[in-house]
């Protein structure tokens, strides 16, 4: 729920902002809640799904889904790439693609922080580089 709450007022913030700064992009088609809720919705609910799975079939499952959510956060910015294509207003299009990598920072900051890990019963959590499962205390001081 944070992740989809998030999102969309993320959404909401950046046409505003967006509309402000570049009048011409008022009235712009995807700037409407329905079109841009209903996409981003489907996206971060895509994203829900795969963070569980990955934190169940990795031993670092962080290091991973980021990994994972830098590659869809591309793929997701091609659709932008093709209205540029197509001729779209250029700054228009520019808001949207701030408003994908938002969703993608405030998904990935929800699922990772707020949504627990579930390892198998029996089994304790593993670190690795770059990820923070263990539940052993951190001392940075010296013994």
């Amino acid at each position: 729920m944070a992740a989809v709450a998030g999102s969309l007022i993320a959404d909401a913030i950046l046409v505003r902002i967006g509309t402000a700064l570049f009048p011409t992009t008022r009235g712009y088609g995807h700037f409407q809640f329905g079109d841009y809720a209903q996409l981003t919705v489907i996206g971060v609910l895509i994203a829900c799904i795969a963070w569980p799975i990955t934190t169940r079939i990795s031993t670092a499952p962080r290091w991973l889904f980021t990994r994972m959510a830098y590659l869809v956060t591309l793929a997701l910015l091609l659709p932008d790439v093709w209205l540029l294509i197509k001729n779209q207003p250029g700054l228009a299009v520019g808001v949207l693609m701030v408003m994908h990598l938002a969703i993608a920072v405030v998904t990935y900051l929800a699922l990772t922080r707020l949504a627990p890990t579930r390892q198998p019963p029996g089994q304790r959590p593993t670190s690795r580089v770059g990820d923070d499962l263990t539940d052993e205390p951190v001392s940075f001081t010296r013994p």
